[in-house]
């Protein structure tokens, strides 16, 4: 996984100022839970309530929109994010500018997803 999204010139798309946003290489490396209770730790939602039921359409999105802009390891990508999910619920998720081009650009078929 990268640390980091290059873009063609070499910068780093970021998840918010000075946060480079994290892709992962493939969409099937990622096997997170598609079911059940999920919570998240503090580093990914500083709320009190970090729980998330994944049943819920808007608890899930919630989450995934959470992880994928704050994280900043590639292991939470793959322990929390389903790539099955992702494909079907990522034209529904509210994400910054540059993490939505960051994984568009490495993986082209979330584009058209």
């Amino acid at each position: 996984m990268s640390a980091a999204s290059p873009t063609a010139t070499g910068v780093a798309l970021l998840a918010r100022p000075g946060r480079p946003a994290v892709v992962a290489r493939t969409i099937a490396e990622l096997a997170g839970p598609t079911h059940g209770l999920v919570e998240l730790p503090v580093r990914l939602m500083w709320n009190a309530e970090r729980t998330f039921d994944l049943g819920d359409p808007d608890d899930l999105l919630w989450m995934y929109e959470n992880v994928l802009r704050e994280t900043t390891r590639a292991e939470d990508l793959r322990v929390l994010i389903n790539g099955r999910t992702l494909r079907r619920v990522w034209r529904h998720l509210n994400l910054p500018r540059g993490v939505r081009q960051a994984w568009e650009s490495r993986h082209r078929g979330l584009r058209a997803a």
